[in-house]
């Protein structure tokens, strides 16, 4: 154990008999020293898990992060070495949500103003009147589990609410009174925005300067998701104008911080990244992470595990595992948004195996951009259900022309894939009808265009203009004619700039990139 959980904790797993090495403020050489021997490594945030690690435990059967995020965490090389992670997804939920609404009432009714000023000896009543919620619209930025929990609270306050999130269906908000609504008219509507998002390319500085603009006038920003998903500079201009009423903010995007241009503002409430620092969201990482790791050392069911082992699927479908997720990720970006329903088909030699772990790994990759906590094989299927996605599994012993064809089917878009060669290397052969080959990658671009000359060409020259290099391209007209669609591997993440500037060009129809994020 490498950093500090409770003790509560370190005794649920005493009392099973394991051994405890508490090393904490190790150096990655000392704890590539440490690791020979350990069946389980427990760390936090601070601990890189790199692959020299994994490595340098041979005896890992378990690697477990007291929080949520495991971005510290080599998953691929825990992975591919048979060794478990586990988080600890539900620890600091309601703290993080607590802690948004403390914020939102903060900042309100000025209290750490009033209080500062108290405390050095004025009176400051007139100054530091605040404002009702009762009546005033609540938009909330994400509706994963705490923008969830955020929302509930607000509501017996008396607030209207209203929420983005592409990744929720409208039927689940409508279950929790919640009207779902564009980003712009979210920020056009509301007296109160509250951040529940995880950070990404894609919602990295989703708060700049140009969407500030379009904010309802004196619109108060609550922030304790992640720091740079508000522009800091842009907002603290929006503020000093008058444009932007105030600020409440938990994150930043550089931590620790200690100087900010929002300092100095009489609107602004800071507090330094406390969203989970509870008594009770501490016993609960300690407890829950050692509940893990034990069932892990023990061989039993484990509620929380991040990563799936090799050996807990078929010989046949491990192949097909990584081809699921990343089509996830192409029909998600086909759509834009969380489809309606999911149709999984496993067609061919394929649907003869169990492969509910091809539809696991489906949703690990439409949903991951789209919560705050890790999309695992375990929790996937009720991360699922939280945002009204509708997942249905097919098998079929016939395809036409493949031994085995994996399709997703979902919000009018199709994608499929199967193993190409000798190698069994994987390839996405079908998008939309248009049949393709072309290997799946972490950063794709779908280009839907006029069947006319010279479209190849259009691409190539903006791509090319950018410094954006083709890896692999793949070519399909549609049955009907007329149009063609590209699907292209790239060696970076296509910007949306890009993507706005190939739109503009003639002859091209859509436009959908597939970034790192996605």
């Amino acid at each position: 154990m490498t950093e500090e959980i409770a003790e509560s904790g370190i005794a649920l797993m005493e009392a099973a008999g394991h051994e405890v090495d508490v090393r904490l403020g190790l150096s990655p050489e000392q704890l590539l020293e440490a690791l020979p021997g350990a069946a389980a490594l427990i760390v936090r945030s601070a601990t890189k898990v790199t692959s020299e690690a994994i490595a340098a435990g041979s005896s890992l059967v378990v690697v477990g992060r007291a929080g949520i995020g495991v971005d510290n965490i080599d998953l691929d090389a825990a992975t591919k070495a048979g060794v478990l992670v586990v988080n600890a997804p539900e620890s600091n939920v309601l703290s993080a949500a607590e802690h948004a609404l403390a914020l939102l009432l903060a900042q309100a009714r000025n209290i750490p103003q009033a209080h500062a000023a108290l405390v050095d000896g004025r009176w400051e009543r007139s100054r530091w009147g605040g404002v009702e919620l009762y009546g005033k619209t609540l938009g909330v930025i994400g509706l994963g589990r705490v923008g969830t929990l955020v929302a509930k609270r607000a509501a017996s306050f008396g607030m209207r609410l209203v929420a983005y999130d592409p990744y929720v269906s409208n039927e689940r908000a409508a279950e929790l009174d919640i009207e779902l609504v564009t980003l712009d008219r979210l920020m056009q509507e509301s007296d109160f925005v509250t951040i529940h998002l995880p950070k990404t390319k894609e919602t990295l500085g989703l708060l700049g300067a140009d969407m500030l603009a379009k904010a309802k006038a004196g619109l108060r920003i609550v922030n304790t998701a992640r720091g740079g998903i508000v522009d800091e500079q842009a907002l603290a201009q929006a503020i000093s104008e008058g444009r932007v009423g105030g600020a409440a903010l938990d994150v930043f995007a550089a931590e620790p911080t200690t100087s900010s241009a929002l300092f100095s503002l009489p609107t602004v409430v800071v507090t330094p990244h406390l969203g989970a620092s509870t008594t009770e969201a501490q016993d609960k990482a300690g407890i829950t992470i050692a509940e893990q790791v034990k069932a892990a050392l023990g061989g039993d069911l484990v509620p929380f595990a991040v990563n799936l082992s090799a050996k807990e699927v078929p010989q046949s479908v491990r192949p097909f595992v990584e081809l699921a997720e990343s089509l996830g990720r192409l029909l998600v970006s086909l759509v834009g948004a969380l489809p309606q329903g999911l149709e999984v088909e496993c067609g061919g030699a394929l649907a003869e195996a169990d492969t509910k772990v091809l539809t696991l790994s489906a949703l690990r990759g439409i949903l991951a951009a789209g919560t705050e906590e890790p999309v695992s094989f375990v929790n996937a299927p009720r991360v699922a259900s939280e945002r009204g996605l509708e997942v249905k599994e097919v098998s079929t012993s016939v395809t036409k022309e493949y031994v085995n064809l994996l399709t997703l089917r979902g919000g009018g878009h199709c994608v499929a894939g199967t193993l190409a060669g000798v190698r069994g290397e994987p390839r996405v052969v079908m998008v939309d009808e248009h049949r393709v080959e072309v290997p799946p990658s972490e950063h794709m671009l779908v280009v839907r265009n006029d069947d006319s000359p010279g479209m190849i060409g259009i691409v190539g020259t903006i791509l090319g203009e950018q410094g954006i290099s083709i890896s692999s391209m793949g070519v399909g007209p549609s049955a009907e004619g007329g149009t063609a669609l590209m699907v292209l591997s790239t060696d970076q993440d296509v910007p949306g700039s890009v993507c706005d500037t190939l739109r503009s060009a003639p002859g091209i129809l859509a436009v959908a990139a597939v970034t790192a994020g996605s």
